[in-house]
């Protein structure tokens, strides 16, 4: 894990400035040296793209050693640069809603969630309201100042379980540069079909479905991902595994599993259907109404005394019910194969 050391490596900090704005000041680090400003600014700030870096380039909102500066400017490393960050996004989109949120912890630099299933992460498409975001903007207004409401990684709509969401601009980029460094580390259960027997690991690209848009796949196109996957416990007709993350691709664990024939159970996208088993069980595997999957636990340095912290977040309800479930049936149901 890295030390209060490491991050002196590139200085960041944040302030307000004179005129009651927000400023970002940063080091360019010497491994920059010999990109464009906007190149080596997107690498400094993953939180923003690298077109609105270049947008606030050319509205004067960032000075290099306190001068003006151009996005195609070159850099040498250890420039001094202040950023003066700039949100206008429709409020339609923000809008604070009174949603209970499970809050696992709490201070002035984090917030850590315990996401319920069924719960949209970001506004978007069809999910205008009642998000993850529109609930912390209600919790703490003050991420209205944080691109994203301070959102640093994403569940799908139907995976529950643990996302840390940063307080301030300077968190937010100490946290997404762990992720992008694979020093936070992320571990979900996942209830799949069949049987695995030993712990193994996916390596393989994951990009955009060639034909389905709205899915994803493992090809050669892709972006690499790594899922480690390890058996906790066998079931008839399932398995549940522990799953490890090194990379945060859309839908990974999903995909990954697909991939080696171990689709998630309720999967409505990249599920399968349940073996030969026994009917009650077949029944129960597909009548589970959501990917049974859950993000566990979650470890990571705190960004202000870079100390190793961990949470743990029990398994739901309906996952909790559907594994006794099967564990009954495992120990004392005698009824028939299902035919399928």
């Amino acid at each position: 894990m890295k030390t209060d050391d490491d991050y002196n490596v590139n200085p960041l900090s944040a302030s307000w400035g004179e005129d009651g704005e927000s400023c970002i000041h940063l080091q360019i680090p010497v491994d920059c040296a010999g990109l464009r400003l906007d190149q080596a600014l997107s690498r400094q700030l993953p939180g923003w793209s690298r077109n609105r870096i270049q947008t606030w380039i050319a509205q004067a909102r960032v000075k290099l050693d306190n001068q003006s500066c151009t996005a195609k400017q070159k850099v040498w490393g250890n420039e001094h640069i202040r950023v003066y960050p700039y949100f206008n996004e429709p409020p339609s989109v923000h809008g604070p809603e009174a949603i209970a949120l499970n809050i696992i912890h709490e201070d002035n630099t984090m917030i850590v969630v315990n996401k319920p299933a069924g719960m949209v992460v970001h506004p978007g498409n069809g999910n205008r309201q009642g998000t993850l975001l529109n609930a912390l903007l209600h919790h703490a207004p003050q991420l209205e100042n944080v691109p994203r409401a301070g959102i640093v990684h994403r569940l799908d709509k139907d995976t529950s379980g643990l996302l840390v969401v940063a307080k301030t601009v300077e968190t937010q980029i100490r946290l997404v540069r762990q992720l992008q460094q694979r020093t936070m580390k992320r571990e979900y259960l996942a209830l799949v079909l069949g049987q695995v027997n030993q712990a193994g690991t996916v390596d393989a690209p994951i990009g955009r479905h060639p034909t389905h848009r709205t899915k994803m796949a493992v090809t050669s196109r892709g972006k690499p991902a790594r899922t480690h996957f390890k058996p906790i416990e066998s079931l008839t007709g399932c398995s549940l595994l522990q799953c490890s993350l090194e990379t945060g691709r859309t839908h990974q664990i999903r995909v990954h599993m697909h991939s080696i024939h171990h689709s998630l159970v309720g999967d409505p996208v990249y599920g399968g259907k349940p073996k030969k088993t026994i009917a009650e069980i077949g029944r129960l595997l597909a009548e589970f109404p959501r990917q049974a999957l859950h993000a566990w636990q979650l470890a990571l340095t705190h960004p202000e005394n870079a100390q190793t912290v961990h949470w743990q977040a029990e398994l739901p309800d309906d996952l909790t019910t559907l594994l006794n479930q099967l564990r009954r049936c495992r120990r004392g149901c005698n009824i028939p194969l299902d035919p399928c």
